[in-house]
């Protein structure tokens, strides 16, 4: 039984998931555009940006046997620590917001129905 709003199921590349978090983190494109652009919901834009965030330490790893100024520098080291802290709580951030739009979008939908 197929019903109207129905909506069949896209799968998107991993560069085309890069591309899409690159221009809300990088270019500042406000989510609710790129939702509209890609015909998706803002939170899987969110979801993806946390994926990446979680991420972040991979980022900074060298392997085993380089060890380069960052490695070497407390205050580099420092400042390393303190961005992963910042990436780890900003993807906490994003999925609180997540769970709060889902929360508001279910009492919406309930006092719409409550109306008819």
């Amino acid at each position: 039984m197929n019903e109207p709003n129905e909506r069949k199921r896209r799968h998107f590349s991993d560069d085309q998931k890069a591309a899409i978090v690159r221009r809300y983190l990088g270019d500042k494109v406000p989510v609710s555009d790129l939702a509209d652009e890609y015909q998706i919901q803002p939170s899987l834009i969110y979801l993806w940006v946390k994926q990446v965030l979680d991420q972040a330490e991979r980022a900074f790893r060298q392997p085993h046997g380089q060890r380069g100024r960052a490695a070497c520098d407390p205050k580099d080291q420092k400042i390393a620590a303190i961005e992963a802290r910042v990436a780890r709580q900003e993807a906490k951030l994003v999925q609180k917001n997540e769970v709060i739009a889902e929360l508001i979008e279910e009492n919406v939908r309930g006092k719409k129905v409550g109306e008819l």
